[in-house]
């Protein structure tokens, strides 16, 4: 795993993992009960669809504790006027020339679709450290390509932002 994570992404896990075995925990412990007293478990479909459930939420706490134990912790500030985690940045794409926007994210908080990229991908790994007017090569498989940073906003890690699941 290894994963780089904040302080506040750590936290979140944590508070997760909490959830996960005062809440979630005791309904799927519920829930099996309730199933097991219908009787015949040989033909019980909610018997199994609890058990799956109950089994889910205590694979799911084992990953985040295990992700926890592995992290390398990160900083996430930076200088005002650089790209860093947290900050959403504005990008002109030289050969497609096309503009987009992107806010740089630890891998666990990563959603392509809501513009949040990872700052291990090749796009952020390119982008930390640099300032408004930088042009900056980004290194793919096949080579690469050229953006350049048209605005920084410096933007705080707020609570709207999901940590993924797996």
């Amino acid at each position: 795993m290894y994963d780089k994570l904040t302080e506040n992404d750590i936290k979140k896990l944590e508070e997760e993992i909490e959830y996960r075995k005062l809440v979630v925990r005791q309904e799927a412990i519920e829930a099996v009960k309730e199933a097991r007293a219908q009787g015949d478990l040989s033909e019980n479909f909610e018997y199994y669809a609890a058990k799956r459930d109950k089994n889910k939420n205590e694979s799911r706490i084992r990953y985040l504790e295990r992700m926890i134990k592995t992290a390398t912790v990160i900083s996430d500030s930076s200088n005002a006027d650089e790209v860093g985690l947290h900050n959403t940045v504005q990008v002109y794409f030289e050969e497609d020339d096309e503009l987009e926007t992107y806010k740089i994210v630890t891998t666990i908080r990563e959603n392509a679709l809501e513009g949040k990229i990872s700052n291990e991908s090749p796009l952020g790994k390119a982008l930390l450290g640099h300032k408004v007017g930088d042009r900056v090569f980004v290194k793919t498989g096949a080579g690469g390509y050229y953006v350049e940073i048209r605005s920084i906003e410096n933007t705080t890690d707020d609570d709207s932002d999901r940590i993924r699941s797996f």
